[in-house]
């Protein structure tokens, strides 16, 4: 395996010696390391911070993402319009459920779907839309939901690149009915490597999600004179719409959400701290033309990751260029149509000029947040030098 001096590393951030602490602390003390008093903390404090009622953590963003497709209870024939462009987790959830998937474009400025191309995809049978902020741009969303509104469709927002972006001063992961949000080690703010947490909008639907993340568990609806009598807990059926739905177990451990509340103190000095850096990056290269990037100096883009788009066909040989200078760079997000696992499936078919076009020619940089400035600025150079040699 060829080393590296700046590899596309797997991993977002480092910690702080407080959330270091938090950890230890909570190893040490919780009288539960499920299920207890962090997660509620944390959930409680998450709902502060986007300005909404419901949210609930969970061990993943995918297992969010069933949530949401559970709960959308698709009927044979419904359809959800899902981006070609994204990874695929935002996907095959769906299809598990029941769903047809209908293959959006995304805009080749923002590298996410827009209403127009969304209404593109609309039939009679769509019941859903996923809208995925990708590379840690929030999506149009007002534009969006008025068109969901106008056909009343479903709204799933894949929040899993984008926690505290906004358009027109709302969080992203607030307009649509599901909110999802990862914390996996790569994302914006990783609690261990991984957990998420699903932002669910409807009262009826967030009463039954404590039930569809843990078993089915619930409290017997009667008083019981002997607590152990019959048993420590219930357990039920979740039901939504008078149809019944199997329970899951996507719980995340009590460490996880302590380390996750404490993470959110910071979420937004690390997303401002990545947007100035990517500024900086894309100015540094403004006088390049073959390749071009998306620049967006404000909190509508937190810069997860920084991609470029070549407008030639030099895309390769840069990427090769790179690697004998020492920087690992990558592309990412094949079209999930050209897979083998959604041919196989019967989705290898889409009408996405923009999505091909896009993945034929983007080159992902190293850009974790744990990055150090001299390694910043050896990226820089080093870009400089093999865009000039090209």
């Amino acid at each position: 395996m060829k080393k590296f001096k700046i590899p596309f590393s797997g991993r977002s951030h480092n910690y702080t010696e407080k959330e270091i602490e938090t950890v230890v602390k909570v190893m040490q003390e919780a009288s539960t390391l499920t299920q207890g008093e962090y997660q509620i903390a944390f959930q409680d404090k998450f709902c502060d911070y986007l300005g909404v009622n419901h949210a609930f953590a969970l061990n993943n963003a995918t297992s969010a993402l069933e949530l949401a497709a559970q709960l959308c209870q698709f009927k044979e024939g419904d359809e959800v319009i899902i981006p070609a462009h994204t990874y695929t987790a935002s996907a095959y959830r769906f299809l598990k459920n029941g769903a047809k998937i209908i293959w959006a474009d995304i805009d080749l400025k923002t590298q996410v779907v827009s209403a127009e191309s969304i209404r593109a995809c609309i039939s009679s049978k769509t019941k859903a839309i996923v809208v995925v902020h990708l590379y840690g741009y929030c999506a149009d969303m007002p534009s969006i939901m008025d068109l969901a509104s106008q056909k009343n469709l479903v709204v799933i927002e894949d929040v899993a690149q984008a926690i505290g972006t906004k358009i027109k001063g709302q969080m992203a992961g607030t307009f649509g009915d599901f909110g999802v949000f990862s914390f996996h080690s790569h994302k914006n703010i990783s609690t261990l490597g991984e957990g998420g947490m699903l932002v669910v909008r409807d009262d009826e639907i967030a009463s039954i999600v404590p039930l569809l993340r843990h078993h089915g568990h619930c409290d017997f609806n009667y008083v019981r004179k002997d607590y152990w009598k019959p048993a420590m807990g219930n357990l039920d059926f979740p039901e939504f719409n008078g149809l019944k739905i199997w329970p899951n177990n996507f719980c995340i451990g009590e460490v996880e959400c302590a380390l996750g509340e404490k993470l959110l103190d910071r979420v937004d000095k690390m997303n401002q701290e990545k947007r100035l850096r990517a500024i900086h990056f894309i100015d540094e290269l403004s006088k390049f033309e073959d390749i071009e990037f998306h620049r967006v100096d404000s909190e509508r883009h937190n810069y997860h990751l920084l991609v470029g788009r070549f407008l030639n066909d030099k895309r390769d040989k840069f990427i090769e260029l790179m690697a004998d200078n020492g920087v690992q760079c990558v592309v990412q997000y094949y079209p999930l149509n050209r897979y083998d696992f959604y041919i196989k499936a019967g989705y290898g078919k889409a009408n996405c000029p923009n999505t091909d076009n896009f993945f034929d020619n983007m080159v992902s940089f190293p850009f974790q947040h744990m990055m150090g400035d001299a390694t910043f600025d050896l990226l820089i150079k080093t870009t400089k030098k093999v865009l000039s040699e090209i």
